[in-house]
C-alpha cells in the first residue's frame, strides 16, 4: 500500500464518523492522521517494518489506536473497522462529500427529504430547482453546491502530483526488476512534474518486450487491463489512476522519451523547427531524409537542432524553445538553493510539534533559519493565538534561540486578513515580528473586486512580509477565489511585498504562470512548505517543482539568501 492508500482510509473513516455524527476528537484524530501520513517522505510501510507500532507512534498525530490499525492494514491488507463503517453508507453518497460546499449534514437532510444519495441525483435535482425552499437552502447555498459539482466532476479524474509520483515510483522499481528490462523511466505531465496527473506515462528499455508487458499487467496493483499489444499496455490501478505502458529498443528510447514528454504545444514546435532545418522529428528518432542521425539519447534532440537543453518542467511550449535557440533559458533553483523555511506551525497553533522540534528538523536539512509563523486569533478551527498568546509565544522563540544553536528562529505569524482589509493583529503586535504572513481563511466567495481590494489592503501594510497562499486554492476540492493578480502583483512590486509559493501539494500556490510574472517584475518569490509537522518540511520538493515550471531561478527566491540577506530585506517595507 501506498501512503496515499492509508490516508485516504483514514480520511474516509473521519467522513464515516462525521456523516453518524460521532464524537468530533475522533473525527479530527483521522483527518489529522490522513494529513501526517499523506505528507510523510518515506512510505508508511518501511517506517512499521523499521521499528513496528512505537515508530508509528512517533509520527505525529499517530496514536495507540491508529499506529494498530495501520498494522492490521499492512499485515492483511483490510481493516475491520473500515469495512464495518463503509457498509452503512453507499458508495455513491460518500462521494457526495466530495463536492465542495456539501456538509456531511447537508448530505444526510437531501437524503431525507429528496432521496439524494449520488452526485449524478444532486446534479439532476439542483437543474429541476428541487433544492429551493429546503432547510437550509438559500439561494447563495445552491449556486455553490452547482459549482461544487462542476468543480467536482473537473478534478475528479486526476491526481495529486506526490499521489501519481508515490505510485510511479513503485511501479517504476517493480518493472526494473523484471526480466530483460534494463531502464524504466516516467515521462509525460509526470515528469514535467505538473501539478496534477491524468494519467502515468511510463517507456521501459528492453529487448524482450512480451516479458515487460506481461510483468506489467500483472503488477499487484492492477484493478483491470484497457489494452495489451506487442510493446504497450494501459491498465487502470486499484485506485483508478490509468499507467500507460511502452516497450522501446535502446536506439530508440531518447527520442521516444523527449516525444512523450513535452506537451503538445511543444512538441509541434519542435517538428516545425526540425522541418525548417531540413530534418524530421518522431518518437522514433531524428532523420535527415531517410536517414537516422539521432534519438539514442534525448539530448540528441536538442543538439542537432541547434538548441540548449531544455529540462523537462519547461517544455510547455511557452517560449523555452526560443529562449533554447538564444542561450537564455533560466538555471532553474533547487531544493539544494533553499536556505531555509518562512511559513512554519507548531503545537501552539495547529501544529504537532514544539519551536525546538521543528527548528531541530530543520537544522538536519541544513537550514540556517526557519520562521515560526501560528494562526491568529480568526482562525479558530486553527487554534489561532490571541495578542496575549502570540506575545508569549514570541519568548519562547527568544528561549528557544538560545537553546537551539546552529538555526536562527525568526518570530512570525501567519495572521488572517480580515474580510474588510484589516489585520487580524494590530500594528504595535505586528511590529514586534520579524516575519508577517498576510493570509485569507474565510470568505472566500468574495466578488473580484472585494477580494482584490482585501488582499491589496493587507500588501499595503508596512508590516506584511509576504503574501501567504495567494489564490487560496486546494486543488480537487476548492477553485482559486476570484481575484485580479495582475492588480495583486503590481501592489506587491510597489510595496515591496514578497509573494508565497506554498509547496503543500494540495496548494501548490503560486501558480507557475504568475511565477514567471512575479519573477520579471522583481519580486521575490517565498517557497515555503506551510509545515505543521517536522516531517512536512520535505514538501519542499513539490514546491521547487512549480518553481520550476515558473522558471524561477535562485535569484528569484527570498529564502535562497543567507540570513543576513534575508533579515535586511525582511526590514527593508518598514524603513529600517
Amino acid at each position: 500500500m501506498e501512503n496515499s492508500d492509508f490516508a485516504g482510509i483514514f480520511r474516509r473513516m473521519g467522513e464515516f464518523l462525521e456523516l453518524r455524527e460521532d464524537n468530533p476528537f475522533k473525527i479530527r484524530a483521522y483527518e489529522k492522521a490522513a494529513a501526517n501520513i499523506e505528507s510523510l517522505s518515506e512510505p508508511l510501510e518501511s517506517v512499521y517494518r523499521k521499528g513496528g507500532i512505537p515508530a508509528l507512534r512517533e509520527i505525529p498525530g499517530i496514536g495507540e489506536a491508529i499506529a494498530e490499525k495501520i498494522e492490521e492494514l499492512i499485515k492483511t491488507g483490510r481493516l475491520k473497522a473500515y469495512r464495518k463503517l463503509e457498509k452503512e453508507f453507499p458508495k455513491k453518497f460518500i462521494e457526495l462529500m466530495s463536492v465542495p460546499g456539501l456538509g456531511p449534514k447537508t448530505a444526510i437532510m437531501l437524503k431525507k427529504k429528496l432521496k439524494i444519495d449520488s452526485v449524478a441525483k444532486l446534479e439532476s435535482a439542483a437543474k429541476k430547482g428541487l433544492l429551493k425552499g429546503l432547510p437550509g437552502m438559500k439561494e447563495k447555498k445552491i449556486e455553490n453546491i452547482k459549482k461544487g459539482i462542476e468543480q467536482h466532476k473537473r478534478h475528479i479524474s486526476r491526481a495529486l502530483l506526490p499521489v501519481a509520483f508515490e505510485h510511479a515510483f513503485a511501479l517504476v522499481n517493480y518493472l526494473k526488476k523484471l526480466k530483460g528490462v534494463e531502464e524504466a523511466v516516467p515521462a509525460g505531465s509526470l515528469r514535467r512534474l505538473q501539478e496534477t496527473i491524468g494519467d502515468i506515462d511510463i517507456l521501459v528499455i528492453s529487448e524482450e518486450p512480451e516479458s515487460a508487458i506481461e510483468g506489467f499487467v500483472k503488477y499487484p496493483e492492477v484493478d483491470r487491463v484497457l489494452a495489451r499489444g506487442e510493446t504497450k499496455s494501459s491498465v487502470v490501478l486499484a485506485d483508478g489512476i490509468q499507467v500507460d505502458l511502452r516497450v522501446l529498443g535502446r536506439s530508440d528510447f531518447g527520442a521516444a522519451l523527449h516525444y512523450f514528454t513535452g506537451n503538445k504545444a511543444h512538441n509541434i514546435e519542435i517538428r516545425q523547427l526540425a522541418q525548417d532545418k531540413g530534418m524530421k522529428v518522431s518518437e522514433y528518432g531524428i532523420f535527415k531524409g531517410k536517414k537516422r542521425v539521432g534519438g539514442e539519447k534525448e539530448e540528441d534532440i536538442f543538439s542537432l537542432l541547434g538548441l540548449d537543453y531544455i529540462e523537462p518542467e519547461l517544455r510547455q511550449g511557452q517560449g523555452e524553445i526560443e529562449a533554447a535557440k538564444t542561450g537564455k533559458l533560466p538555471k532553474l533553483i533547487e531544493i539544494k538553493d533553499i536556505r531555509g523555511d518562512l511559513h512554519v506551525h507548531t503545537n501552539a497553533s495547529d501544529g504537532s510539534n514544539t519551536i525546538e522540534e521543528m527548528a531541530e528538523a530543520a537544522k538536519k536539512l541544513g537550514y540556517e533559519y526557519i520562521a515560526i509563523t501560528d494562526h491568529t486569533v480568526s482562525s479558530r478551527i486553527a487554534s489561532g493565538l490571541t495578542e496575549k498568546e502570540l506575545l508569549a509565544n514570541i519568548k519562547k522563540v527568544d528561549a528557544a534561540n538560545k537553546r537551539v544553536k546552529g538555526i536562527k528562529i525568526l518570530k512570525g505569524a501567519e495572521v488572517d486578513i480580515r474580510p474588510d482589509g484589516k489585520m487580524d493583529y494590530p500594528d504595535g503586535i505586528l511590529k514586534q515580528l520579524d516575519v508577517v504572513i498576510a493570509a485569507v481563511h474565510s470568505k472566500f466567495t468574495m466578488n473580484k473586486k472585494e477580494m482584490t481590494d482585501r488582499i491589496i489592503s493587507a500588501i499595503e501594510n508596512k508590516y506584511v512580509n509576504i503574501l501567504a497562499h495567494p489564490t487560496g486554492r486546494l486543488l480537487g476540492s476548492r477553485d482559486p477565489y476570484e481575484l485580479d493578480m495582475e492588480k495583486v502583483l503590481k501592489a506587491a512590486q510597489g510595496t515591496g511585498t514578497f509573494i508565497e509559493l506554498n509547496a503543500h501539494p494540495v496548494r501548490l500556490d503560486l501558480f507557475d504562470i504568475y511565477c514567471r510574472e512575479a519573477a520579471k517584475m522583481g519580486i521575490l518569490i517565498a517557497i515555503n512548505t506551510d509545515s505543521h509537522t517536522t516531517m512536512q518540511f520535505g514538501n519542499i520538493k513539490w514546491g521547487i517543482a512549480a518553481a520550476r515550471r515558473g522558471w524561477l531561478e535562485k535569484k528569484n527566491v527570498l529564502n535562497a539568501l543567507p540570513v543576513d540577506k534575508l533579515l535586511k530585506k525582511l526590514r527593508q517595507k518598514r524603513g529600517k
